[in-house]
C-alpha cells in the first residue's frame, strides 16, 4: 500500500490483493482477466484504478502498478469468487446492513460510538464531553453557513 498525502487516502496494490484471496499461480494474469470481465459486465471499478509506483518485493525496483483506494478494493473483494473472499464479503453485508438499520435509527450510531471509546478504554466523562464537543461544533458550522460562509478552508 501506498499513503496518497495530496488525496489523504491509502491505495493498495490490486494484484497483492488478488494474490492474497485467490489460489492463482498468476494473480496478475488474474487479475487482467478479471478486469476484462468486469468491464464487459459494467462495472466502473477499473475506472477507479490509479497507477502508482510501487516497490516490487522481488527485485526492490518501483514499478507502475494498478492500485485502488480503500473503498475500490472493497468493491474488488466482492467480485472475487473465492472462499478467500467469503468472510469479507459476510463483513461487508453485517457493516452495511448496521448502517442502514442506523439511518433508520440514529441511536444505534451513538451506541456504537459510546461504546467504542469505551472499549479504547475512555471515561464516560471524557465520551460525554467528546459528543458534546461533535454537537457544539455542528452548531458553530451551521452558524457559519446561515453567514454565507460555505467554502472549507485548511488551517494547517
Amino acid at each position: 500500500s501506498i499513503w496518497d498525502s495530496e488525496k489523504e487516502e491509502y491505495f493498495f496494490s490490486v494484484v497483492d490483493v488478488v494474490g492474497a484471496l485467490t489460489d492463482s499461480k498468476i494473480p496478475r494474469n488474474y487479475w487482467s482477466d478479471l478486469k476484462r470481465k468486469l468491464k464487459q459486465e459494467g462495472s466502473e471499478l477499473h475506472e477507479n484504478i490509479v497507477q502508482l509506483k510501487l516497490k516490487s518485493s522481488k527485485d526492490g525496483k518501483s514499478y507502475l502498478t494498478d492500485t485502488l483506494d480503500t473503498k475500490g478494493v472493497l468493491r474488488l473483494i466482492e467480485s472475487i469468487p473465492s472462499p478467500k473472499a467469503e468472510p469479507f464479503k459476510i463483513w461487508l453485508a453485517n457493516v452495511g446492513n448496521d448502517r442502514i438499520n442506523e439511518v433508520f435509527d440514529p441511536e444505534i450510531a451513538v451506541n456504537r460510538a459510546v461504546n467504542y471509546y469505551r472499549n479504547k478504554g475512555y471515561t464516560d466523562e471524557w465520551i460525554k464531553a467528546r459528543l458534546i464537543g461533535i454537537v457544539d461544533r455542528f452548531k458553530l458550522t451551521d452558524v457559519w453557513k446561515s453567514g454565507g460562509i460555505t467554502k472549507k478552508v485548511r488551517c494547517f
